[in-house]
């Protein structure tokens, strides 16, 4: 089978991200002098003059100038993202968890005096729950106005009515599109979030739960096989 450039790897939350190291077949700790070897044989065989994709070629480019550039491969490594690789949505979902960062950066309250991770669920579910709405809402008027323009019998030859609402259906259309994307962003976000946990110091009144054996949810160190923010979309459409 022919090397097509584009490589994945799962993530623990089960996405994909391209992965570099493998597109040119490499080792996470390969030198500068392996990575120029390595690209020059991927170059040979996937260069539209030999016969390769073009989108091919693009992604061994990409790896290489990836890998070569020390602060994007340590952020590489670090996060498992990189802009020029990769996925839109993944990339808007970290726009996404970004603000939530931000928003937790202002909070003045002490760190171990709440659960930053719980907020951040709970905003995304909200953030969620209102897009789906949103969503809703315009597929009715998109509806409504199809239904009208569909009952329009009779029209001059300059059809200014059935122009503007056909202008409207599209533009509505347009807002469902980014409302969706909306949607899958801060269900990544949620994905990407899955597997992080916070340890939130016992108050005052805590100690006697803790000591009669049933901690409480905030400090419990066993995670919900399924947490109750990650909820399918079928389930957010009731």
């Amino acid at each position: 089978m022919p090397f097509t450039g584009v490589t994945t790897m799962s993530d623990n939350s089960g996405g994909t991200v391209t992965n570099p190291y493998e597109i040119l077949g490499v080792r996470r700790d390969a030198s500068d002098d392996q990575i120029k070897s390595a690209y020059r044989r991927r170059a040979k065989t996937t260069h539209p003059d030999s016969g390769g994709a073009p989108e091919a070629f693009s992604r061994v480019q990409k790896a290489y100038e990836l890998l070569l550039d020390p602060v994007r491969r340590k952020l590489f490594d670090d996060t498992g993202y990189d802009v020029e690789l990769a996925d839109p949505v993944d990339l808007q979902a970290l726009i996404v968890i970004e603000k939530l960062v931000n928003e937790l950066t202002l909070d003045e309250r002490e760190p171990g005096s709440f659960d930053p991770l719980a907020r951040m669920r709970s905003d995304l579910s909200e953030e969620m729950r209102k897009s789906r709405f949103s969503k809703r809402e315009l597929e009715r008027h998109s509806a409504r106005i199809e239904h009208h323009l569909e009952r329009l019998e009779k029209r001059p030859s300059t059809d200014i009515l059935g122009s503007m609402l056909r202008a409207r259906i599209k533009a509505i259309a347009t807002a469902i599109n980014e409302t969706e994307a909306k949607i899958k962003a801060s269900e990544r976000a949620c994905e990407m979030l899955y597997d992080y946990a916070y340890e939130v110091d016992v108050q005052e009144g805590e100690e006697g739960q803790i000591a009669a054996g049933a901690a409480p949810a905030a400090v419990s160190s066993k995670r919900e096989e399924r947490p109750l923010w990650v909820v399918p979309a079928a389930a957010q459409e009731v």
